[in-house]
Protein backbone atom coordinates (compact mmCIF):
# COMPACT_ATOMS: atom_id res chain seq x y z
CA UNK A 1 0.00 0.00 0.00
CA UNK A 2 1.49 3.36 -1.35
CA UNK A 3 2.01 5.96 1.59
CA UNK A 4 1.92 9.66 0.88
CA UNK A 5 5.04 11.16 1.30
CA UNK A 6 4.49 14.35 3.60
CA UNK A 7 6.05 17.63 3.56
CA UNK A 8 8.24 18.72 6.57
CA UNK A 9 7.48 21.50 8.81
CA UNK A 10 10.40 23.69 8.41
CA UNK A 11 12.39 24.38 5.35
CA UNK A 12 14.98 26.06 5.14
CA UNK A 13 15.27 29.82 4.47
CA UNK A 14 16.28 29.22 0.28
CA UNK A 15 13.31 26.91 0.36
CA UNK A 16 11.15 28.79 1.86
CA UNK A 17 12.36 31.83 -0.81
CA UNK A 18 11.50 29.45 -3.80
CA UNK A 19 8.21 29.13 -1.90
CA UNK A 20 7.31 32.33 -1.68
CA UNK A 21 8.32 33.08 -5.67
CA UNK A 22 5.55 30.03 -6.27
CA UNK A 23 2.99 31.97 -3.83
CA UNK A 24 3.20 35.08 -6.36
CA UNK A 25 3.54 33.00 -9.33
CA UNK A 26 0.73 30.68 -8.62
CA UNK A 27 -1.19 31.81 -5.94
CA UNK A 28 0.15 29.14 -3.58
CA UNK A 29 2.84 26.39 -2.86
CA UNK A 30 2.86 23.87 -5.46
CA UNK A 31 2.52 20.41 -3.87
CA UNK A 32 5.61 18.90 -5.47
CA UNK A 33 7.78 22.06 -4.15
CA UNK A 34 7.33 20.65 -0.87
CA UNK A 35 7.95 17.61 -2.24
CA UNK A 36 11.38 18.56 -3.70
CA UNK A 37 11.56 20.70 -0.68
CA UNK A 38 12.83 17.31 1.49
CA UNK A 39 16.22 17.98 -0.01
CA UNK A 40 17.15 21.37 -0.75
CA UNK A 41 20.09 20.96 -3.11
CA UNK A 42 18.70 19.18 -5.34
CA UNK A 43 15.16 21.37 -4.91
CA UNK A 44 17.52 24.47 -5.66
CA UNK A 45 19.52 22.95 -8.77
CA UNK A 46 16.26 21.90 -10.01
CA UNK A 47 14.50 25.03 -9.80
CA UNK A 48 17.60 26.97 -11.06
CA UNK A 49 17.46 24.22 -14.51
CA UNK A 50 14.21 24.99 -14.72
CA UNK A 51 14.51 28.65 -15.11
CA UNK A 52 17.27 28.01 -17.37
CA UNK A 53 15.09 26.63 -19.77
CA UNK A 54 12.03 28.68 -19.66
CA UNK A 55 14.11 31.85 -19.97
CA UNK A 56 12.77 34.78 -22.36
CA UNK A 57 16.27 34.55 -24.72
CA UNK A 58 15.73 30.23 -25.20
CA UNK A 59 15.40 29.73 -29.05
CA UNK A 60 12.36 27.45 -28.21
CA UNK A 61 9.19 29.83 -28.59
CA UNK A 62 7.39 29.86 -24.95
CA UNK A 63 4.15 28.31 -26.62
CA UNK A 64 6.09 25.23 -27.67
CA UNK A 65 7.58 24.65 -24.72
CA UNK A 66 4.41 24.81 -23.30
CA UNK A 67 2.79 22.48 -25.87
CA UNK A 68 5.85 20.07 -25.25
CA UNK A 69 5.23 20.05 -21.40
CA UNK A 70 1.81 19.52 -21.57
CA UNK A 71 2.41 16.36 -24.42
CA UNK A 72 5.33 14.81 -22.49
CA UNK A 73 2.66 15.15 -18.81
CA UNK A 74 0.02 13.54 -20.61
CA UNK A 75 2.08 10.48 -21.96
CA UNK A 76 3.18 10.06 -18.44
CA UNK A 77 -0.16 10.64 -16.16
CA UNK A 78 0.85 13.28 -14.62
CA UNK A 79 -2.37 14.88 -12.85
CA UNK A 80 -0.49 17.77 -11.63
CA UNK A 81 1.68 18.60 -14.58
CA UNK A 82 -0.68 18.34 -16.77
CA UNK A 83 -3.09 20.67 -14.65
CA UNK A 84 -0.29 23.59 -14.51
CA UNK A 85 1.35 22.66 -17.70
CA UNK A 86 -2.20 23.21 -19.81
CA UNK A 87 -2.33 26.74 -17.46
CA UNK A 88 0.20 27.79 -18.63
CA UNK A 89 -0.64 26.71 -22.31
CA UNK A 90 -3.98 28.62 -21.82
CA UNK A 91 -1.97 31.89 -21.61
CA UNK A 92 0.75 31.17 -23.79
CA UNK A 93 -1.34 29.75 -26.65
CA UNK A 94 -2.96 31.89 -29.61
CA UNK A 95 -5.21 29.45 -30.87
CA UNK A 96 -6.84 27.96 -27.72
CA UNK A 97 -8.56 24.66 -29.58
CA UNK A 98 -4.91 23.28 -30.44
CA UNK A 99 -5.15 22.50 -26.49
CA UNK A 100 -8.21 20.20 -26.84
CA UNK A 101 -6.03 18.57 -29.72
CA UNK A 102 -3.06 18.30 -28.51
CA UNK A 103 -3.15 14.60 -28.00
CA UNK A 104 -4.11 14.12 -31.14
CA UNK A 105 -1.95 16.34 -33.11
CA UNK A 106 -0.57 14.08 -35.56
CA UNK A 107 -4.82 14.17 -37.01
CA UNK A 108 -4.87 18.49 -36.60
CA UNK A 109 -4.32 20.49 -39.22
CA UNK A 110 -3.72 22.90 -36.24
CA UNK A 111 -0.48 22.25 -35.89
CA UNK A 112 2.66 24.11 -37.78
CA UNK A 113 5.20 21.38 -39.35
CA UNK A 114 8.06 23.03 -36.50
CA UNK A 115 5.68 22.37 -34.05
CA UNK A 116 4.83 19.00 -35.48
CA UNK A 117 8.15 17.77 -35.58
CA UNK A 118 9.02 18.79 -32.22
CA UNK A 119 5.68 17.09 -30.88
CA UNK A 120 7.03 14.18 -32.45
CA UNK A 121 10.54 14.32 -30.95
CA UNK A 122 9.10 14.65 -27.57
CA UNK A 123 7.08 11.58 -28.23
CA UNK A 124 10.38 9.67 -29.49
CA UNK A 125 12.12 11.33 -25.96
CA UNK A 126 9.31 9.93 -24.13
CA UNK A 127 8.53 6.49 -25.27
CA UNK A 128 10.69 3.60 -25.06
CA UNK A 129 8.71 1.91 -27.98
CA UNK A 130 9.67 5.05 -30.62
CA UNK A 131 13.57 5.60 -31.84
CA UNK A 132 14.88 9.04 -32.07
CA UNK A 133 16.31 7.62 -35.38
CA UNK A 134 18.47 9.53 -38.21
CA UNK A 135 14.94 10.61 -40.21
CA UNK A 136 13.34 11.64 -37.55
CA UNK A 137 16.54 14.13 -36.75
CA UNK A 138 16.86 15.28 -40.16
CA UNK A 139 13.65 16.48 -39.87
CA UNK A 140 14.10 18.05 -37.09
CA UNK A 141 17.22 19.86 -38.44
CA UNK A 142 15.17 21.21 -41.01
CA UNK A 143 13.04 23.17 -38.28
CA UNK A 144 16.05 23.75 -35.74
CA UNK A 145 19.42 24.92 -35.14
CA UNK A 146 21.75 22.46 -33.36
CA UNK A 147 21.77 24.91 -30.40
CA UNK A 148 17.92 25.12 -30.15
CA UNK A 149 17.55 21.34 -30.91
CA UNK A 150 19.62 21.08 -27.91
CA UNK A 151 17.80 22.66 -25.36
CA UNK A 152 14.58 21.45 -27.17
CA UNK A 153 15.81 17.92 -25.65
CA UNK A 154 16.39 19.50 -22.78
CA UNK A 155 12.94 20.69 -22.26
CA UNK A 156 11.49 17.41 -22.92
CA UNK A 157 14.15 15.58 -20.56
CA UNK A 158 13.63 17.91 -17.92
CA UNK A 159 9.75 17.63 -18.40
CA UNK A 160 10.12 13.71 -18.37
CA UNK A 161 11.95 13.92 -15.15
CA UNK A 162 9.53 15.88 -13.32
CA UNK A 163 6.36 14.45 -14.86
CA UNK A 164 7.30 11.03 -13.72
CA UNK A 165 8.54 12.30 -10.25
CA UNK A 166 5.09 13.58 -9.63
CA UNK A 167 3.45 10.48 -11.02
CA UNK A 168 5.35 8.69 -8.87
CA UNK A 169 4.53 10.35 -5.75
CA UNK A 170 0.95 10.59 -6.85
CA UNK A 171 0.92 14.40 -6.92
CA UNK A 172 -2.66 15.33 -7.58
CA UNK A 173 -3.69 18.36 -10.09
CA UNK A 174 -4.08 21.43 -7.85
CA UNK A 175 -6.71 23.07 -9.96
CA UNK A 176 -5.03 25.28 -12.14
CA UNK A 177 -7.86 24.96 -15.06
CA UNK A 178 -9.93 22.91 -16.64
CA UNK A 179 -7.83 20.09 -18.17
CA UNK A 180 -9.20 18.76 -21.64
CA UNK A 181 -10.29 15.50 -21.44
CA UNK A 182 -9.45 14.12 -25.29
CA UNK A 183 -11.63 10.84 -26.55
CA UNK A 184 -8.73 9.27 -26.89
CA UNK A 185 -4.94 9.31 -26.62
CA UNK A 186 -3.72 8.81 -30.13
CA UNK A 187 -0.14 7.40 -28.55
CA UNK A 188 -0.88 5.88 -25.19
CA UNK A 189 1.58 4.21 -23.44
Amino acid sequence: MYVPIKPVRDYPFLIRLFFRNQKRRYGKILEPGMLWGRSPWVFSTLALLYGALDRKGSPIEPELRSLITVRVSQINHCEFCVDLNTATLMKRCQEPEKIDALAQWRDSSLFSERERRALAYAEAVTRSDIDTDAELMAQLERHFDHDALVELTAVICFQNMSSKFNAALDVPAQGFCRIPKPAADSNPE
